[in-house]
């Protein structure tokens, strides 16, 4: 089993580092919605514009003012308008040949009225009063928008129900993925296809999903982001994706995460070192670990669980680089939420430490703990150095960057040594791990990269279970609803995953590890350090 745990240490490391160089290289339905049909579909769903403009929703007599999007038409008409009954309240079927029958509707209380029209619709959405000037019950909000946004609104009505996202058939469900198949990290992209295909091309053997098979379609990525955003959009539209899943980003987050909005696809288990998580909110993208943001904040947190770390002077030691700026900016956030002061930074020019200097100012200024997000090539030579002049603070470090390389490290670094990982061996149950070697015996799985065909392997294991969950009726909308629902869900390879409406970091936390010298091995320092405490 040790040497198990050792081997998965390794390939999580290896994994981590590929991904660094990512970053620093860089048969189905179609759509039948018109633009103005898709821009009311997100205002029915969700009661927001996607002009950005405001929508506000007036509720009762006393007009109690809500934005719109806590109160979306889809709430009680639901996804497919035929209403959602719930304790006394029995919403309307809103569907268009109902509410258009040449001789009008009679309600269950008694309520009359002709057939609605696009003026009709207009004054119920934004009046509440039917055709025939009924006032409509009180807990029908009355909308407040713009003339465009009501305009799309009542012509997506017109379809409610009737349209199919694409990549959904009878027979089949389209699922996208983009790797990388040249160059360095081909062999990478190739490990993660196999998997992924191994894993649906199981599920298919047993019936599909509802007695429809997943059919897997490719990109490649490219060597720059803008490369890979036409690649994936290119892959989306011709051949009509319903989702994505383990698609390889790193690098590329800035063009892919937008994409996914602008498209409405959902995306499970992105492939990156840096989940965008900032406001607002993208809901497309599900993301199953926390990034490098989220495991430098749990070093900060693992200082106020060691007696002897809680009043340290911490010192940041960074390349300048875009996305270094981006973990001191978590640092100091999450030091404010812990109410620490902020730590001392000391930059140097990627690729160009002054390793002398900087331990001789880190030295002076009696820093106790430096998180170091260089390499780990230049985290040793920081160490060594700090040999030299019997010198020996805390080194925290991103598992990305420290890799075996920091089992070399001076003896007097021993037990000091502190690296964040958001897995570890410790997740993997006995079922996990029998589920995933029999899937790799079964299909001759690639013997390399098994950090990132276990990750591979865990994001299509949890969209197969959320499209299981949607139902037969399957849209993107319910898929979505799907994954927010699933909470402490158990993957048997990763920490429990938790979603939600405002949640799409799976597991927020990572685990700190540290380096046993004399064993030459990594040991568990912390239990996991959960980031929603």
């Amino acid at each position: 089993m040790k040497r198990l745990e050792r081997l998965v240490w390794c390939a999580c490391l290896a994994f981590s580092m590929a991904l660094v160089s990512v970053v620093a290289r860089k048969t189905t339905a179609q759509n039948s919605l018109t633009l103005p049909e898709s821009r009311g579909k997100q205002i029915y769903l969700r009661g927001t514009s996607p002009s950005g403009k405001d929508i506000l929703a007036y509720v009762g007599d006393s007009a109690l003012e809500m934005p719109g999007s806590s109160m979306p038409c889809a709430n009680c008409h639901g996804l497919d308008g035929q209403g959602k009954p719930e304790g006394s309240i029995n919403p309307s079927n809103i569907t268009w040949e109902l509410l258009t029958k040449p001789y009008g509707l009679t309600h269950p209380d008694g309520r009359k009225h002709p057939p609605y029209t696009d003026r009709a619709l207009e004054l119920a959405i934004t009046r509440g009063t039917d055709p025939a000037g009924n006032r409509l019950l009180n807990v029908m909000p009355r909308y407040v928008m713009s003339r465009p946004d009501l305009d799309d609104l009542v012509a997506y009505l017109g379809k409610l129900g009737k349209d199919r996202d694409p990549g959904v058939s009878e027979s089949a469900i389209v699922i996208g993925l983009a790797v990388p198949a040249r160059g360095a990290l081909a062999e990478l992209g190739q490990a993660i296809r196999a998997v992924t295909t191994a894993c649906f091309d199981d599920v298919n053997t047993q019936g599909g999903i509802y007695n429809r098979r997943i059919e897997l379609k490719f990109a490649e990525t490219a060597d720059t982001a803008a490369g890979t955003r036409v690649n994936v959009e290119r892959l989306i539209r011709d051949e009509q994706v319903f989702a994505l899943t383990g698609t390889v980003i790193a690098g590329a987050e800035n063009e892919i995460i937008p994409l996914m909005a602008e498209r409405g696809v959902p995306l499970i288990g992105p492939v990156t070192l840096y989940p965008q998580t900032t406001f607002p909110m993208n809901r497309e993208v599900f993301y199953l670990l926390s990034g490098i943001d989220g495991q430098a904040r749990v070093l900060i947190d693992f200082t106020l669980q060691k007696p002897e770390l809680k009043n340290a002077n911490i010192a940041v030691v960074y390349p300048q680089k875009e996305i270094t700026a981006k973990i001191i900016e978590a640092i100091n956030d999450q030091c404010g939420k812990d109410r620490l002061s902020p730590p001392q930074t000391y930059p140097y020019a990627a690729g160009s430490l002054a390793v002398a200097e900087i331990t001789k100012q880190l030295k002076q200024a009696n820093r106790q703990v430096v998180i170091f997000l260089g390499s780990g090539d230049e985290a040793l030579s920081l160490m060594r150095e700090a040999q030299k002049v019997d010198w020996y603070p805390f080194i925290f470090l991103l598992g990305s960057s420290g890799g075996a390389e920091m089992l070399q490290a001076p003896s007097g670094f021993n037990g000091k040594i502190f690296l964040s990982f958001p897995t570890t061996p410790a997740d993997q149950t006995a079922a996990g791990i029998k589920d995933f070697r029999a899937l790799a015996e079964k299909y001759k799985l690639p013997s390399k990269h098994l950090a990132a065909q276990l990750s591979a392997f865990t994001a299509a294991r949890l969209l197969v279970e959320a499209l299981r969950r949607a139902g037969k009726d399957l849209s993107r909308e319910k898929l979505i609803r799907a994954l927010e629902e699933l909470y402490d869900y158990q993957t048997g390879l990763t920490p429990p995953i938790t979603y939600g409406p405002n949640r799409r970091i799976g597991a927020m936390g990572a685990y700190v590890i540290t380096v046993d010298l004399d064993a030459k091995q990594f040991v568990p320092a912390s239990d996991w350090i959960n980031l929603n405490n």
